[in-house]
């Protein structure tokens, strides 16, 4: 096969078409089109979405310390919780 075969070169009408009416610039363009809004809608779920402060004073720290001990007692000490006795 020769070269002119496989890569014939482009018509009139293909050299005086503007760059809009190339399939493949839609293509490139649309990668960072897609990322941007992307950001966009990921920017706003985060926006309308804002965790709260945690109070980090020493005083709310203090009463925050013990919790998971006295979480893990209560459960234990918990009635319903115990095996049925046979």
């Amino acid at each position: 096969m020769s070269e002119t075969s496989l890569h014939p070169a482009p018509s009139e009408a293909d050299r005086n078409r503007p760059w809009w009416r190339y399939p493949i610039v839609w293509m490139v363009i649309a990668g960072p089109v897609v990322v941007v809004v992307a950001s966009l809608i990921t920017a706003g779920v985060a926006i309308r979405n804002v965790d709260p402060v945690l109070d980090t004073s020493p005083k709310h720290i203090e009463a925050l310390k013990d919790t998971p001990a006295v979480q893990a007692r209560n459960h234990a000490l918990d009635a319903s919780r115990q095996p049925a006795e046979r």
